[in-house]
């Protein structure tokens, strides 16, 4: 067993949910609910590492999150205390490294536990996918001073952190961005705004891409901008269709004054940052995709072997078995794609950039037909709040467009293809 489970375990028997070691995990492991003769089981092609990781992650779902999920969705509750017992089990720094409190993993099994959690709540989950990414640009790029300051209380989500890189007039070009970082002395000023962005207001840390130098993206900065600093506020609450457990406002900076000691990376480097940390940002976000669209097909499947049409159980129609065949084929394609794109960014592969970019793509809009396909299996009740199928449809479509538009995947992956 790696370090890095044993932590995971450590952290599980912190939280009183388990006591884990080498022999006791495994026993443990054996009796839990992986259907192995399922065509959609999590489980398949995971080493037993891996699945006590999905099984940690999947029951704290099941017991902390589905049950809150309808209440944190109709009432935008930011789940602070959730979160940071999310972070008590190590999701909250799951693949930054453990000299700061970074629960040390991979990629892989991150992507992992974000389609565990998001089987729970994808809104949620996909909050502590972001969070995690900022971390890890931190970590990675980061001095020694900040990772110091920060990662410890970010591991443990005592603090948040949020990343900001799209402008109300810069979206998808995003080496257009405007907002600005001018030093003086041992300061830089910033003036600008971002526009949605996930746990404005609420977040400790803001990772900012800022123009420091020409236009272009060689010209962009990444700036760590804390809460409360002079010149920083923030716009009303977004009303969104999902992700209503996080709250999305316009961040802004009328000449806020931050330290030049706060420049993750060097100047000019901003760029390549946000777009490492996008990399890895599709793989979780097309993870939080094979969550929600694997529990809707479990909703379905328990919703047409009791629901009666014409004196019969809807799943005896051929019609709703084929669709539950192509749904299943879909998660099962999806799941492998995501996978294997994790993979790659975990071993540095030379075209991870067009892997990660076909996993987003794939999997978001795979999976997003999923939970469509699931509500349409539920005929009206689906469109009904009263079922959770429709939150999980509700959420993963906003998954198309974030971490760069799945417009900006295809140029991605077209302009790998065409270039090799």
């Amino acid at each position: 067993m790696s370090s890095a489970t044993i932590q995971l375990a450590k952290r599980v028997s912190a939280q009183s949910l388990r006591i884990f070691s080498r022999r006791k995990a495994f026993q443990h492991l054996s009796c839990r609910q992986f259907n192995e003769q399922s065509c959609i089981n999590p489980g398949d092609g995971l080493t037993n590492e891996q699945k006590l990781i999905f099984e940690t992650a999947k029951d704290f779902a099941t017991n902390e999150m589905e049950p809150k999920m309808k209440l944190w969705d109709e009432e935008e509750i930011f789940p602070r205390d959730v979160l940071q017992n999310a972070a008590q089990l190590g999701f909250g720094a799951i693949y930054c490294k453990e000299d700061y409190g970074g629960t040390g993993l991979g990629r892989l099994d991150a992507s992992i536990i974000f389609e565990a959690l998001s089987t729970g709540c994808v809104s949620t989950t996909a909050y502590i996918s972001i969070h995690n990414m900022c971390a890890w640009m931190i970590d990675t790029f980061g001095t020694k001073e900040l990772r110091e300051k920060h990662l410890p209380s970010l591991a443990s989500m005592e603090r948040f952190a949020s990343y900001c890189l799209t402008e109300p007039g810069s979206g998808s070009d995003a080496a257009s961005i405007s907002t600005s970082a001018v030093r003086k002395g041992d300061k830089y000023i910033l003036n600008g705004s971002k526009a949605f962005i996930s746990g404005g207001g609420e977040s400790d840390v803001y990772l900012v891409m800022c123009r420091t130098g020409d236009s272009g993206p060689k010209g962009i900065s990444c700036v760590l901008v804390e809460n409360g600093s002079p010149g920083l506020s923030f716009g009303a609450k977004e009303k969104k269709v999902g992700w209503n457990s996080q709250p999305t406002r316009a961040v802004i900076f009328e000449d806020c004054e931050v330290p030049v000691s706060n420049l993750i990376g060097k100047e000019g480097q901003g760029f390549n940052i946000a777009m490492d940390g996008l990399n890895g940002g599709r793989i979780n976000i097309a993870s939080c995709s094979l969550g929600a669209a694997h529990r809707s097909i479990e909703l379905a499947r328990d919703h047409v072997l009791v629901r009666k049409q014409f004196n019969r159980t809807l799943d005896s129609f051929q019609n709703v078995q084929f669709k539950l065949a192509e749904m299943a084929t879909s998660l099962i394609a999806s799941r492998l794609v995501v996978r294997h794109a994790a993979e790659a960014l975990q071993n540095g592969a030379a075209n991870k950039v067009a892997l990660c970019s076909s996993a987003k793509l794939f999997a978001t809009e795979s999976c997003s037909k999923i939970c469509s396909d699931s509500l349409q299996l539920f005929g009206g009740y689906g469109y009904l709040k009263d079922y959770p199928v429709q939150q999980f449809w509700r959420d993963v479509r906003v998954h198309e467009i974030l971490e760069g538009t799945n417009e900006m995947m295809r140029l991605l992956i077209s302009r790998n293809l065409l270039s090799t």
